[in-house]
């Protein structure tokens, strides 16, 4: 077991001397992704301890005898998913397994090949007019298309699947669901994109639309109407990583004859399974985690709701928002190590983020895995863990903000986020700046804001490199 321990104030030099001589005598060994100098363990550093739980807690025990100051700690098993003992949900089982060999099994291909084919062609032979064996046009149905949604049915345990050009291509198909007169409740934090594809182009369609706080599940109540046809949520959000109750949220839907929509793209169904939670649609930007190498771009909804997924499939042919087979192809390979990189990106991020949490430039660090966070409770009665999405608020204005983005090594100045390489943005004027000004000020998405990505690289080089740049701001 590895156990991420982070100090909570300054132990005296005697004490991190005695703390270290007691875990030699625990044989076991200290490591750091801040060396320990002079003795002394300084606030938010963190040390990685490498054995069981219950030695964890007499470490812990050990240190709060000798120090009246604080000590948080976070354990995750051998393989990076987060122990039994840290309170989140179980991870899926079997999730590996399917994700490898669901939907792409070699015996329904005639050549037997172990590697689905890509299926190119915009058309397909008839025996007569209008008489076809499966496929007729590539807009209409395509195999490529096909094994991929069959692998997000069996990862998420549900009925149907359907893939589309992009995120917003799967929200706007979603949107075409509704007419004018319907009624939209959504959250108040989300990506600039969907806001700006509801607030504008909703609006221009007749589609009335109410932004509220979900945090609060009594605003999502206050805000229903005898119109509203469905609620729209992410959890966590884009970039204020709110967390809202999914549960009690699918019952203000259920009881006011709605559907609820969850955007799952930052956690995945590896962490968070939003239809067992009662949502009744999972969207995904697959380009992101999902995909997790930045190479393509594509969406998804996931559902056990038939007659939705009926309307969804024909306004996708109808629409023409359809991904294309290479790009299908390439999401099927990536979502074979989905469950490895997720497991990494978990690890990564709450250790970057406990080292910023820490650091006297960073004033406030946006990570529902810290027990900081308002909502890390119900992050954990929800999700399995977290992915490598986070925000913080530095010391300084934008000036500040250009200053840390431009002094960045390991970090990727650039927008998008969940591919293997770690990223770092301002949404105040990248990723949400056609979120009004005042709504933006009203949320505190403000210009001294940093979103990032943490990929997959070594934790100590992300640190150092964030080390540096928060010195050169």
């Amino acid at each position: 077991m590895i156990c991420i321990l982070s100090s909570v104030g300054r132990v005296p030099s005697s004490s991190a001397y005695r703390f270290r001589t007691a875990c030699l005598r625990l044989r076991t060994g200290v490591q750091s992704s801040e060396t320990i100098r002079r003795g002394r363990i300084n606030f938010g550093e963190l040390i990685t301890l490498d054995f069981g739980y219950r030695k964890v807690l007499h470490i812990v025990q050990y240190l709060h005898s000798i120090t009246s100051e604080k000590f948080t700690y976070t354990c995750y098993s051998s393989n990076g998913s987060m122990s039994e003992s840290s309170g989140y949900l179980p991870e899926p089982k079997g999730f590996a397994t399917k994700a490898i060999h669901s939907s792409t099994t070699p015996d329904n291909w005639d050549s037997m090949c172990v590697v689905p084919p890509i299926v190119l062609s915009t058309t397909f032979k008839q025996y007569g007019p209008a008489q076809f064996k499966k496929y007729e046009y590539g807009r209409s149905g395509n195999p490529s298309r096909d094994v991929l949604e069959g692998s997000l049915r069996a990862l998420e345990d549900a009925k149907h699947a359907v893939t589309f050009a992009s995120g917003l291509g799967a929200l706007t198909t979603l949107m075409s669901c509704y007419s004018t007169g319907d009624h939209i409740v959504i959250g108040d934090d989300m990506y600039g994109g969907n806001f700006r594809l509801l607030d504008k182009v909703g609006k221009n369609f007749g589609i009335e639309v109410t932004p509220v706080d979900a945090a609060n599940v009594d605003n999502v109540k206050r805000a229903m109407k005898p119109n509203t046809k469905l609620i729209f949520i992410e959890s966590p959000t884009n970039p204020l990583m709110k967390v809202f109750d999914i549960k009690a949220i699918a019952e203000v839907a259920k009881n006011n004859h709605a559907l609820l929509a969850v955007d799952n793209t930052f956690l995945t169904p590896y962490f968070q399974r939003p239809l067992d939670l009662g949502a009744d649609l999972s969207l995904y930007s697959l380009t992101k985690y999902m995909n997790g190498h930045s190479d393509v771009i594509m969406g998804a909804i996931v559902t056990n709701n038939s007659e939705m997924h009926d309307k969804l499939k024909f306004l996708q042919n109808a629409m023409g928002i359809i991904p294309a087979p290479f790009d299908c192809a390439l999401v099927t390979r990536s979502l074979k190590t989905l469950a490895l990189r997720m497991k990494r990106h978990n690890t990564n991020a709450i250790e970057v983020a406990r080292f910023l949490e820490g650091h006297p430039k960073v004033l406030k660090v946006l990570h529902p895995g810290l027990e900081s966070h308002p909502h890390h409770k119900l992050m954990k009665q929800q999700t399995a863990g977290h992915s490598g999405i986070m925000s913080m608020y530095i010391d300084g204005e934008r000036k500040q903000s250009e200053n840390f983005l431009k002094a960045l090594k390991v970090f990727t100045l650039a927008e998008s986020l969940g591919g293997y390489e770690s990223l770092a943005e301002i949404p105040s004027i990248m990723t949400h700046a056609s979120i009004p000004e005042e709504t933006r000020r009203e949320l505190k998405i403000t210009d001294n804001l940093i979103r990032l990505s943490v990929g997959l690289e070594d934790p100590e080089d992300l640190i150092s490199d964030l080390k540096d740049a928060l010195e050169a701001m």
